[in-house]
């Protein structure tokens, strides 16, 4: 048995995979693996993901790559301006007697280097451009997160964060508004990330 093992070098999958036994088909893809798992795109968790895969493909970001989970932020442009994105909803998947209120999560962190398994010493925010992706359609019978147009996106520069008197691990939707203005489209993400980083 190795005693030292180094990060797991990840192929992108198709989809057409096939589950087996040694070798012997069992019946079923990965494919039908990921409809499982993430036709859920309402959900918590997997409408997080998916606000990072718009975002990346808004900003051009290597869409033959892999989602690295374990980075400190989530996203690097092609011209090296790193982003952090973080989703709400108004609209959940579950029995609601109201619209959710909103509230991004944004607390300094510890980096963890998945290169060397070790953490940082210090909290900090480690992207240069923080993007907080709304899904801000409010009729649950027609909500389709795939819609861009159902988004709102707000482009804030992490100076502007670290530089806030109020909150510093969460921010609210009234204050984004308040302090940074409003939302920008989806196809004007790119343009608003990068004159946020000039500002940083």
């Amino acid at each position: 048995m190795p005693t030292k093992l180094g990060r797991l070098v990840v192929v992108k999958k198709q989809g057409t995979e096939r589950f087996h036994d040694a070798g012997r088909d069992i019946g079923f893809d990965l494919h039908s693996f990921w409809q499982w798992a993430v036709s859920d795109l309402v959900s918590n968790a997997t409408r997080g993901v998916l606000a990072e895969y718009l975002v990346a493909r808004a900003l051009g970001v290597g869409v033959d790559d892999i989602r690295a989970e374990w980075d400190p932020f989530d996203l690097t442009t092609p011209s090296d301006i790193k982003v952090e994105v973080k989703s709400a909803a108004f609209v959940q998947t579950w029995h609601q007697n109201r619209h959710s209120s909103i509230s991004f999560r944004c607390p300094k962190t510890l980096w963890w280097d998945p290169e060397t398994n070790s953490q940082s010493k210090e909290a900090n925010r480690h992207a240069d451009v923080y993007v907080f992706a709304l899904l801000s359609y409010k009729y649950q019978d027609t909500i389709d997160p795939m819609d861009v147009g159902h988004w709102e996106f707000f482009v804030v520069p992490t100076r502007a964060l670290n530089d806030r008197k109020r909150s510093q691990s969460s921010i609210t939707l009234s204050s984004i508004k308040k302090e940074f203005g409003n939302s920008v489209p989806y196809f004007e993400l790119e343009r608003a990330v990068t004159e946020a980083y000039i500002k940083s």
